[in-house]
């Protein structure tokens, strides 16, 4: 037989002890998954699609089953360096999204006003940007609005920004921006509005024809009668960013795009990309999905209240320990009365194997003995010629055998001749 060939799973897994550069070991990661009974076909397709926002640094591929708890996500969240967790949940009252610092919180939840899926957005672009590299470094988070009086703003700010890793600006490579997350909020109706887009960078006072060269596009010139007709076309923005001035930038360094250089004049575009989600700040939470309420938009609680909740959180708290004492207590000593057990088993084992060594002598023992009467009988009839008495080689109990008869020389009788 052949050797069997490794399937297609194994070769695309990676082994989580691989060797990693300390840049990607430092990087926030996190998981993006959906929790509830009511979850239903647009939870689950809208947890793919923001998972392509959390890219490279996310678990893609996450498999997920109802019967996986948050405490199974985070019991292996240190392995794979996950400092944020995203959960989509539905109720019969709308739908939430989660987001939870991990290992300690704190815990934010929002409430989904409405969304869009990528799919839908991408439909309804005349021209659409989505290609593989655009995920292959983390987007540039654009935050908005967010200076505003209140903890809790800032709060959300620094979770968002904590999600995607630090951008050095002295060192920074502009080719490696290619996506943006937008992020504004609305103060008069305190909703958050999420955008994702893709960046596109293209030179700008060049001609149309020379633009083709410089992107290596094949030119038409069909209709001119000389390429240097092509060449003196007047230049034809394809779009508003070019003809806008406030989209206009000097680059500081060359580009991996073609005809983007640097100290030159460029255009700045941008292709939504999806998902689009309306959310609202509802609750913060200290701890991960179970601590105190430090803010609640709709629920405002006295501070004797608060101190109620307080005291039965520290009662439950401790209840916990000593619950948890108790069962620690508890297998020790089934632990210990194992190990009695185990030792009294072979303890017994040894003395009945010590028995059954003794039977076993005493056995053989018994079955010489016999042997050997039946010897001496059988050497007293060759010998003599009659059958022995009954009592002659019968023993009591605990006499000593007598030498053996075969030993003895027994003189034959010599008959009268007359």
């Amino acid at each position: 037989m052949g050797r069997r060939k490794k399937g297609r799973c194994v070769k695309k897994n990676k082994q989580i002890n691989s060797e990693e550069s300390p840049d990607v070991i430092k990087a926030p990661h996190s998981f993006v998954i959906h929790r509830g009974l009511h979850t239903g076909e647009h939870i689950v397709e809208l947890t793919k699609d923001f998972r392509k926002i959390m890219e490279p640094f996310t678990a893609t591929s996450l498999k997920e089953r109802k019967k996986n708890t948050i405490k199974d996500f985070i019991s292996v969240a240190s392995v794979f360096h996950i400092t944020h967790m995203c959960i989509f949940t539905r109720t019969a009252q709308g739908m939430y999204f989660k987001l939870c610092r991990l290992p300690r919180g704190p815990t934010l939840t929002f409430k989904i006003h409405s969304f869009s899926l990528s799919r839908d957005v991408i439909s309804l672009l005349k021209k659409q940007m989505v290609y593989e590299e655009l995920f292959k470094n983390s987007p540039l988070v654009i935050l908005n609005n967010f200076s505003g009086e209140g903890m809790q703003l800032k709060l959300i700010a620094s979770m968002f920004q904590n999600m995607f890793p630090t951008i050095n600006l002295t060192s920074v490579n502009l080719s490696t921006i290619r996506r943006c997350l937008s992020l504004n909020y609305n103060s008069i109706s305190k909703t958050i509005d999420i955008r994702h887009y893709a960046i596109k960078v293209v030179p700008i006072d060049v001609s149309k024809g020379v633009k083709k060269l410089i992107q290596a596009k094949i030119p038409n010139l069909s209709k001119c009668e000389d390429f240097s007709d092509f060449l003196a076309k007047g230049t034809i923005s394809e779009s508003e960013a070019e003809d806008d001035p406030s989209s206009h930038v000097t680059l500081p360094q060359t580009l991996s795009s073609r005809g983007n250089h640097a100290n030159n004049k460029s255009a700045i575009k941008i292709f939504e990309l999806g998902p689009r989600l309306t959310i609202e700040l509802i609750k913060v939470e200290d701890g991960v999905l179970d601590g105190e309420v430090l803010f609640h938009e709709y629920i405002h609680k006295s501070e004797e209240e608060k101190q109620l909740i307080k005291k039965k959180r520290e009662a439950k708290r401790k209840l916990k320990e000593k619950r948890k004492k108790i069962q620690e207590e508890n297998k020790k000593k089934k632990e210990l009365q194992k190990q009695e057990h185990k030792e009294k088993s072979l303890k017994g084992m040894q003395k009945k194997k010590e028995n059954e060594i003794l039977l076993q002598k005493i056995a053989k023992e018994s079955v010489m003995e016999n042997n050997i009467e039946d010897d001496d009988i059988q050497y007293y009839r060759d010998e003599i010629g009659e059958e022995p008495d009954k009592d002659l080689f019968e023993r009591k109990v605990g006499e000593k055998r007598p030498k053996s008869i075969s030993k003895c020389k027994v003189k034959k009788q010599k008959l009268d001749k007359s």
